[in-house]
């Protein structure tokens, strides 16, 4: 099976750990990173969070979802937390392996047994009796835990997409596309997983490192990402590529500045 991340779909919080409350407990801890340039200047990788909050979970608070937890009935088991760590799809084993490494007799190490045995499907064996609310618990009192997912969005996806897309010479727009696209479809070769992507894009277009120009690159990059997003039936809403990321590249807002306007599955969002 494809490394697919997750279905694209509408997510909420339980009604037991609101949004706003949620939000409020917890300072922007990605604000106070180190700067850098493009997608990892720090407002740029929040304007990042926040685009992919606005199709993972229908909002742009994405600090608020850390206790995000469900199966979403994609075959990929729970996904949860800050960009949808999966059960069947190995992030979420290594996020908590991670976690335990540095918060040794945490609530979820107990869970690290039953995660190995379901990672690659879409069970629940060993977990449903209690995960979810631990993982829940976890969210709200450990900040290690906080840390960790934030730690291995940006090892498992954030830092590799960004590293990419400033090998083939594109610009800050350019690097959220690809850090979007790895997030939901997996840092993969198959040809439905970010690199089968990318190298779908290349036949088209010559990355701007390569000689081609960016506009014209990305727009086939994207083009292979919403091909890629219709051959399975959980990804067929490519809203989040045709009323978001095209608009930017049409109106030529390579830098991602603000404001931005934009609509996910119909619904429209707007960052100053």
């Amino acid at each position: 099976m494809p490394f697919f991340r997750r279905k694209a779909t509408r997510r909420t919080l339980l009604a037991a750990f609101g949004t706003a409350a949620i939000a409020s407990q917890w300072p922007s801890a990605d604000a106070a990173t180190s700067g850098g340039a493009g997608l990892d200047a720090p407002a740029k990788k929040d304007i990042a969070m926040r685009l992919v909050s606005s199709a993972e979970n229908s909002s742009l608070d994405w600090e608020a979802q850390y206790a995000y937890i469900e199966d979403i009935g994609d075959g990929r088991g729970y996904t949860g937390g800050i960009i949808g760590f999966c059960s069947g799809t190995s992030d979420m084993l290594a996020l908590v392996e991670l976690y335990t490494e540095r918060a040794p007799g945490n609530t979820l190490a107990a869970y690290l047994p039953a995660l190995r045995a379901v990672n690659g499907t879409a069970s629940h064996k060993g977990l449903a009796s209690g995960f979810p609310s631990a993982w829940r618990k976890a969210a709200h009192t450990s900040a290690a835990f906080r840390k960790a997912q934030r730690d291995e969005r940006d090892r498992g996806y954030f830092d590799p997409a960004v590293a990419r897309a400033k090998k083939d010479g594109v610009g800050t727009l350019g690097q959220f596309v690809y850090y979007d696209a790895m997030v939901m479809h997996g840092p993969g070769t198959d040809p439905l997983c970010f690199g089968g992507i990318r190298a779908r894009a290349r036949k088209h277009a010559a990355t701007p490192t390569d000689g081609g120009d960016e506009t014209t690159y990305l727009g086939a990059f994207l083009d292979a990402r919403v091909w890629a997003m219709k051959q399975e039936e959980a990804h067929s809403d490519v809203t989040r590529v045709e009323t978001a990321q095209r608009v930017f590249l049409k109106k030529g807002n390579l830098d991602l500045d603000t404001p931005l306007k934009w609509k996910v599955y119909g619904d429209s969002y707007e960052i100053d």
